[in-house]
């Protein structure tokens, strides 16, 4: 498999099954070994997990979009810089939905084998989403000083 393919794999998978949440098809896309990995460590989920993980973003934003906005593709990996946007309506790390709009930034980094995403991982600049639906606050002088 060509880089391009690689690349081009991992934009069908944003497109056909994050950006629908439909995820009878993800065995095309996803390794039965697939992991993720966050902060160094790695979480083996396989299929089931990954569909877990697709299912659980689109009940907090049913409406998510991903927009491939560049990859860069070397050996086994695919780096895709990304931006997110969509509708808070489900619950997302302890705050209750809000019904705003958030949009965000990010990069994910898919390691593809055999013509399947075997890892993932990257990073999400999540601040303003976070603070937009008041999951956290901005704290300092207060106007009137």
């Amino acid at each position: 498999m060509s880089t391009d393919d690689k690349k081009l794999l991992v934009r069908r998978y944003i497109e056909e099954v994050v950006n629908t949440g439909d995820v009878t098809n993800l065995e095309e896309f996803i390794a039965p070994d697939y992991l993720e990995v966050y902060e160094g460590k790695r979480y083996p989920l396989g299929i089931p997990g990954a569909k877990e993980h697709v299912l659980g973003v689109r009940t907090t934003y049913p409406d998510l979009i991903v927009r491939v906005d560049q990859q860069i593709g070397e050996g086994d990996w695919v780096a895709t810089c990304i931006t997110a946007t969509g509708t808070h309506l489900g619950a997302w790390l302890g705050t209750e939905p809000t019904g705003k709009v958030v949009t965000f930034t990010g990069v994910n980094i898919d390691k593809v084998v055999d013509g399947r995403i075997v890892e993932h991982g990257g990073a999400a600049n999540l601040f303003g989403p976070l603070l937009a639906i008041g999951a956290i606050r901005a704290v300092g002088r207060d106007e009137a000083g």
